[in-house]
């Protein structure tokens, strides 16, 4: 059998965890093994959920049997669930597995018909691996479509704006309050959004319908900015303070020594890791909304400048 590992991406991700009905019919998902290796480190202790039960064939679970057990025995994996002192070695040597902590790293492991994303943490006390098997093409499928973005529209389908799979919206109500909320990619025309409670569908129409009949206005938060940036106003000369997601900015009342406000907002930035190109985006955000192009840090290049966009991949049919 033919078996290639590899890190996960930063969007295979997501996908190591439990997904709405909706997500794992689009995406293939058969179901996913969860497993510990005893407080000794040396066990291997299983426990298996179907999620799509009528995917689970006996070709499936020859399959998956052989992944789990050349995992375990080959020598070609570094037998990485042989036990815990192997899986550590192999996250802790494997810096580019991890999620961005110490308790999640991840591999997708490919045979020619299926998928296996496993999410690992190599800690004594805790599940040491999720295993999520899907089919590979419907997966692959599903990952290409949802590179494109979840749209955002007004009812007569003129595109707002477009948020990577997982990122969040805030939504400021007709009545004054502000919700913030993940919102999942399902196809072109579907959407999930979640408030950490419970999960809705929309098709993307609907949607739009319903926050203008209720006066919404509707922002994204996307993930490629930083929580908030310091720069220089424009026209005062004052360092200045901006937050992700609200309007105008703040003066930032720091003590500047012998810096100028240009040097102290470069400091400043480089100890919070926002580059030229988020503080612009950010800057673009406060002043003119952050549903404008100018407000996401892809459209400007490594020194801040703006860049002339790519053609879009609209797909704008009804």
């Amino acid at each position: 059998m033919l078996l290639t590992m590899r890190p996960l991406s930063a969007e295979e991700q997501k996908y190591t965890y439990s997904q709405s009905a909706q997500i794992e019919a689009q995406s293939g998902l058969i179901g996913h093994l969860r497993a510990d290796m005893d407080s000794s480190g040396d066990g291997f202790f299983t426990a298996w959920e179907d999620h799509v039960a009528e995917r689970n064939t006996r070709d499936f679970r020859l399959c998956f049997d052989e992944v789990i057990n050349a995992l375990r025995y080959g020598d070609d994996f570094e037998r990485i669930l042989t036990n815990r002192t192997s899986l550590g070695a192999y996250c802790y040597g494997h810096p580019d597995t991890s999620f961005g902590n110490d308790r999640e790293y991840g591999v997708r492991v490919d045979t020619t018909l299926y998928s296996m994303l496993m999410r690992l943490n190599p800690h004594p006390g805790e599940y040491n691996l999720y295993c999520y098997c899907y089919v590979r093409d419907w997966l692959d499928q599903h990952l290409r479509k949802a590179k494109h973005g979840i749209r955002f529209i007004k009812p007569d389908y003129t595109e707002l704006f477009r948020i990577p799979d997982g990122d969040k919206i805030r939504i400021f109500t007709g009545s004054g309050d502000t919700r913030d909320r993940v919102c999942r990619y399902i196809d072109d025309y579907h959407l999930e959004t979640n408030d950490g409670f419970s999960t809705r569908l929309y098709h993307i129409c609907e949607f739009a319908e319903r926050a203008e009949s209720t006066g919404a206005v509707v922002i994204p938060l996307r993930s490629s900015l930083p929580e908030k940036c310091f720069s220089v106003s424009e026209y005062s000369d004052d360092l200045i303070q901006i937050t992700k997601g609200e309007s105008g900015y703040s003066i930032a009342h720091r003590e500047l020594g012998a810096l100028t406000p240009r040097e102290a907002a470069d400091r400043l930035n480089r100890e919070l890791g926002v580059t030229k190109a988020q503080e612009q985006a950010m800057v673009a955000g406060s002043m003119f909304g952050w549903a404008t192009p100018a407000a996401d840090p892809k459209n400007y290049d490594t020194a801040g400048r703006a860049i002339c966009p790519k053609p879009s991949e609209r797909g704008d049919a009804r």
